[in-house]
């Protein structure tokens, strides 16, 4: 029972954190802004791939109404798993100000979790426009119509949202160890930008480098989410995927704790 003590904390605490989340993303709009500007990637992609399936016919079976569903699909689901936290704890462990958070008696990766997620109300009602959108552009014909496959969704965005915050607290955590711990986030974004089907579907690469795509972690971050919601894939293809996402899921909190915890060790022992 003592053991789970920490996790009662944190879920007594969390409506609080996220309350103070929320207060800070609304006092600090300008840089919330920023961020939102810095996700438009999908619809740059948008309208080159358009335009190119305008100009040449259908690319791999996207035709322009399919390039329209499948980038404003991306640019929502990016909104709702996009995450800044190696940057804060970062910019906290270089300027000590991460000894704050180690004295409290919440678990610091889930202030950062709290802090990540309140801001997501705010994103919803900036991307509910571009769901209208997506539906009025491309047709109603290109979201599934399978009850299961939006459960699957939900369960596909949820894990996304896990898995970067997975990844980026344990890169952010790297600063306990190395001043440049940020350059890892950059190599990891451009992977991702890449294998993740942020700039061309998944679906549109050659057959062997597919498979490989299939089993990284990328993908699960955005390309499974866009393509269950907008029917690309079956349920086979969507349950299939969910196992590889929610495994990585549970390799990148591993990996995030135990960096967490060997650079606290580490921290404490230089008396910060």
């Amino acid at each position: 029972m003592r053991a789970l003590a920490p996790a009662r904390r944190a879920l007594r605490a969390f409506p609080t954190l996220l309350a103070v989340g929320a207060a800070e993303a609304v006092a600090y709009r300008a840089e919330f802004v920023v961020w939102l500007l810095t996700t438009t990637m999908p619809l740059i992609m948008l309208a080159l791939w358009t335009e190119v399936a305008r100009e040449g016919g259908p690319v791999g079976g996207y035709d322009t109404r399919d390039f329209t569903a499948y980038f404003l699909a991306a640019f929502v689901v990016r909104q709702l798993t996009g995450v800044w936290v190696a940057w804060d704890m970062n910019r906290e462990i270089r300027e000590g100000l991460i000894s704050m958070r180690l004295l409290r008696p919440v678990h610091p990766l889930a202030a950062y979790a709290a802090e990540n997620l309140a801001v997501l109300p705010l994103r919803l009602l900036l991307c509910l426009p571009i769901a209208i959108a997506a539906l009025v552009a491309a047709g109603r014909g290109h979201l599934t119509a399978d009850p299961l496959l939006w459960f699957a969704f939900a369960a596909a965005v949820g894990g996304g949202w896990l898995l970067g915050f997975g990844v980026m607290s344990a890169i952010g955590a790297l600063a306990f160890f190395f001043e440049q711990s940020l350059a890892v986030a950059d190599f990891w974004f451009g992977l991702f930008y890449v294998l993740s089907g942020y700039f061309v579907p998944v679906a549109l690469f050659p057959a062997a480098v597919r498979r490989v795509v299939l089993a990284l972690p990328f993908r699960g971050m955005l390309g499974l989410p866009v393509e269950i919601l907008i029917g690309r894939i079956g349920r086979p293809e969507a349950l299939s995927g969910l196992a590889i996402e929610w495994a990585w899921v549970a390799a990148a909190w591993v990996a995030a704790l135990a960096v967490f915890r060997r650079g606290v060790r580490r921290y404490s022992a230089y008396g910060a």
